[in-house]
Parts: C-alpha cells; sequence; structure tokens
C-alpha cells in the first residue's frame, strides 16, 4: 500500500512496485489511510511523512497501536531529512525510511528488505 498525497510520487513509487511484480493499493490522503490498510491487510505501507491535515508520523503511531495493523512493517518515505527525522520517524515505529528524491533502485531494495520473501 502506497500512502501518498502527491499524485505523480504516488504514481511512480506504484508503478514501480507494479514493474516489480506487486500488486499495489494507492492512497491519496492519510486522513483514509488507516482504514484503507485494515480492509487490504498489505504486507507493507509506504509511508509519506508530510501529508495534508494528518502527520505520517502520527499515522505510523497509531497503525502501531492498531491490533490489526501493528505487524504490518512501515516504508517512511519523506523529503523530512533533517538532523534527527529518522530516529524519530523510527522511533514512532517505522521499520525503514528513504528521503526523496528517491532513486528505484535503493527504494526497490528498503522494499525487498521489508517483505517476507
Amino acid at each position: 500500500m502506497v500512502v501518498e498525497d502527491n499524485d505523480l510520487n504516488r504514481k511512480l513509487f506504484c508503478d514501480v512496485l507494479r514493474a516489480h511484480g506487486y500488486e499495489v493499493e494507492p492512497v491519496a490522503d492519510g486522513e483514509t489511510a488507516l482504514n484503507t490498510a485494515r480492509q487490504v491487510q498489505p504486507h507493507l505501507i509506504i509511508m509519506d511523512i508530510q501529508l495534508p491535515r494528518i502527520s505520517g508520523v502520527d499515522l505510523i503511531e497509531q497503525a502501531k497501536q492498531d491490533l490489526a495493523l501493528a505487524a504490518i512493517p512501515v516504508l517512511a518515505v519523506t523529503a523530512f531529512a533533517g538532523k534527527g527525522d529518522e530516529e524519530r520517524i523510527r522511533a514512532a515505529g517505522a521499520a525503514g525510511y528513504l528521503a526523496k528524491p528517491v532513486s528505484i533502485m535503493p527504494f526497490m531494495n528498503a522494499v525487498k528488505e521489508l517483505l517476507p520473501a
């Protein structure tokens, strides 16, 4: 599942994942992300951190407190790459972290690292 409010980024992430054989559920709105995750039960959530109206960090924390979602790994993808940001995002429960702009190979390596074989 890809949670990304930027249309171009969401399409790029989804297209790359589909090209590598993954099924993808795109989500444009952080406010619907957790409900969608409960319905879809994805193997991985790729989470933008800078979302309108709700922070991706808050969504990660909420997912980790939800029994239906807590076991799903989260890959945080963000342009928010300042000092201490990665630690704060991982402390919220993210299993992986990538700074934007994201290159395809590091993105796919991070995805494969978090998905069951």
